[in-house]
């Protein structure tokens, strides 16, 4: 009899403690790829950022604008009965709860992740596309945009409970519909084959990896599909800075500071940007008829 090697054994419990029942091998995550046909060399040409940077070097304004002061506050974060509503212009609005969204087909993504401060990170992600919770529900023919709302708590976020909040309260981003159902666009439920740390978004995040990583929502409560196009936080926090569409273009500026390039986690150099965060053939058609140097 074949005995199971203790790191995978351990890898399937860790699994089994987020709810799902078997852990994605790498023959099956390669064939899931391959069907899917983008980006085929990712696993071999994309190597993976040092697991504690990218756990310790986040943005979750919730807790704190200072990283690690937020990595410690979301050490006590619990998500026990998290519960995520999903509703607006559908035809089966639904509530769904943790041990729903693991029963969608789970799979690994190796992603670039880009932040608008100019750092990024190579990261394995682990998911299921969007696009599969949006066919569950069947939108009607008046959604347009998908509005995403994360926690309101003040007893758990910090920044939320204080008398000068630095964001407008909840966090709320949006994609349009044609975004929403590009297969690279996933719902996030882990993290290095884990499930997702609190400081990265537990116990659901979205991920969308052509966009700057503040278009991906962290721990969300909510999701809406709308006519109009929802205003996202830091679209109102400043929309000169932060505009709905936020897609990487090294040739747009921030006004404070230049994106045509960026520093890995871990790394000394910088490196060019690449459009759409390296994304350009997958996602390139959906911005057509924009001009992507005002629709950054």
């Amino acid at each position: 009899m074949e005995i199971t090697p203790h790191d995978l054994y351990k890898k399937r419990r860790e699994f089994l403690k987020l709810g799902a029942g078997t852990l994605l091998s790498t023959t099956l995550l390669s064939t899931k790829l391959q069907a899917l046909n983008f980006l085929k060399d990712d696993k071999t040409s994309l190597k993976l950022s040092d697991e504690s940077l990218v756990n310790n070097h986040i943005n979750f304004y919730e807790f704190s604008t200072n990283k690690k002061r937020a990595v410690a506050l979301s050490n006590s974060f619990n998500t026990n009965g998290w519960m995520v509503d999903i509703g607006g212009e559908c035809e089966k609005p639904i509530r769904l709860s943790m041990d729903d969204f693991i029963k969608f087909p789970l799979e690994e993504r190796i992603y670039r992740f880009r932040c608008v401060e100019t750092w990024s990170m190579v990261v394995p992600w682990v998911g299921f596309e969007l696009r599969h919770l949006i066919d569950k529900v069947k939108p009607t023919s008046k959604a347009k945009f998908i509005k995403f709302t994360t926690l309101f708590d003040k007893s758990k976020f910090e920044d939320q409970a204080a008398f000068f909040p630095v964001l407008e309260y909840p966090y709320v981003e949006g994609l349009r519909m044609d975004e929403a159902l590009n297969p690279l666009s996933i719902l996030a439920v882990g993290l290095y084959k884990q499930p997702l740390k609190a400081s990265n978004g537990a116990p659901i995040r979205l991920v969308v990896p052509w966009k700057y990583g503040f278009k991906s929502i962290k721990s969300i409560v909510k999701i809406e599909f709308t006519q109009t196009q929802p205003k996202s936080t830091w679209e109102l926090y400043n929309p000169n800075e932060y505009g709905f569409y936020a897609n990487v273009n090294p040739q747009v500026s921030h006004p404070r500071w230049s994106q045509a390039y960026e520093r890995e986690l871990g790394s000394f150099f910088t490196k060019p940007t690449l459009l759409f965060n390296g994304y350009e053939k997958e996602v390139s058609h959906l911005y057509a008829n924009l001009d992507l140097r005002k629709n950054f």
